[in-house]
């Protein structure tokens, strides 16, 4: 088969097949044949046309049914796919035909999995009304800080802060995404001394507290970690998805923890930025809730991050959508955030979201406590429909937060 051969504008999908969306940018070929290549390379073809290829072997091709511009979807049948074998599916769908020369630009813009197949993977454990029950709070959004300094803090140092974070109302507090188990912060110290002071923050605040610490390792390592974690009675762990790699998430979800999962998404940039070649967020986020974490950082709209928000909220879209009964993904916002972004988040976001703070609670000039608890003035002003600037008035710490960042 050449490639203009995978190209059938009149094939109707089945409900089994798995449909990707790309963007395509053909390199001096025309468009039916950088698509056909496309759809050629990830299931049954290749470069040239061989004699080992049967006629039941053909019948497995992919099919290309739409081209709109630079945008086509492609057609899997799902005997292309091993059941609950995430990288298998990616090595095909999103692998060497990035690689391409009749292409200049490849993006993977969305993904869409039948049914039979989705159900060989686990999907989220706990999900969006499990967590709410989890720390009962059943309406507002969640609110929570990364511990700064990032790097460098020994252990009470970074137990302290976190104490100091809670007992302000912050309800989760997060390690960074590159501190695992370093000299100056030894992961197993960190998770006794920091849950000591999550029990006492809960004790005197009457609220339930969350501490994420970052489980992220060499798998065998991770999964002893997570176990760790569970022993304790701690409720939550973190992992780096992307420098983790789809078959360790598998294999942290397939052990079946009772813990809320976190995915940070630490490197994604590296191929979702460019909006010509590379992967979406939105099929990122996807895949992620399909495998089963239970949050998920999507962007935000406003601060440091570059997505806009029609991106923030395609990523929302795809935690949330109906997905043939999985559970809901909570949607983490992160990155350059203060308190007085909480009105326009809340706007973005709704209700279910977790507004994480980093240098927004610790770079208060009246320090974390403080600053923690302007981001509980900002939210409480917010949900009672109090202009912040009114609030702040009477709420030094949300003053505090006005003079550095207003």
């Amino acid at each position: 088969m050449k490639y203009e051969d995978y190209v059938d504008l009149g094939y109707r999908p089945s409900r089994t097949d798995l449909i990707c969306e790309f963007f395509i940018e053909p390199n001096n070929e025309s468009m039916k044949r950088a698509a056909g290549a496309v759809a050629a390379e990830s299931s049954i073809g290749t470069w040239t046309e061989t004699t080992t290829t049967k006629e039941y072997v053909e019948k497995l091709a992919a099919k290309v049914f739409e081209i709109k511009g630079n945008n086509i979807r492609v057609s899997y049948p799902i005997e292309l796919f091993e059941p609950g074998n995430m990288p298998n599916l990616l090595s095909s769908v999103a692998g060497n035909i990035f690689g391409m020369k009749e292409l200049n630009g490849l993006r993977l813009n969305d993904i869409h999995i039948p049914e039979k197949l989705m159900k060989s993977f686990k999907g989220p454990k706990y999900g969006i009304k499990e967590i709410r029950n989890l720390l009962k709070v059943p309406k507002r959004p969640l609110v929570g800080t990364i511990i700064k300094p990032k790097l460098g803090l020994r252990t009470e140092d970074h137990a302290k802060v976190a104490y100091e974070s809670w007992v302000g109302g912050i309800d989760v507090v997060k390690d960074d995404e590159n501190l695992s188990s370093q000299t100056f912060n030894k992961f197993e110290t960190r998770l006794e001394k920091t849950f000591k002071m999550k029990q006492k923050a809960e004790k005197e605040t009457g609220e339930k507290k969350v501490y994420m610490i970052n489980v992220t390792a060499e798998t065998e390592e991770m999964i002893k970690r997570a176990k760790l974690v569970e022993d304790y009675g701690n409720e939550y762990v973190m992992v780096d998805i992307i420098t983790l790699g789809w078959s360790s998430l598998q294999t942290l979800r397939n052990k079946d923890f009772d813990l809320v999962l976190h995915a940070h998404r630490a490197g994604h940039a590296a191929f979702t930025k460019n909006s010509k070649h590379g992967i979406s967020m939105k099929a990122v986020s996807r895949l992620t809730r399909i495998v089963g974490l239970d949050q998920l950082h999507v962007g935000t709209a406003v601060g440091k991050m570059f997505e806009s928000k029609k991106e923030v909220l395609d990523n929302c879209d795809a935690l949330k959508e109906n997905m043939f009964g999985l559970k809901q993904v909570m949607p983490v916002a992160s990155g350059g955030l203060n308190p007085l972004n909480i009105p326009d988040l809340i706007k973005i976001f709704g209700n279910d979201v977790i507004m994480q703070f980093g240098g927004g609670v610790h770079g208060n000039p009246l320090g974390s406590k403080s600053g923690a608890m302007a981001v509980r003035q900002s939210l409480d002003a917010t949900m009672k429909k109090i202009p912040l600037n009114e609030y702040a008035k009477k709420h030094k710490e949300l003053k505090a937060a006005f003079e550095k960042w207003g």
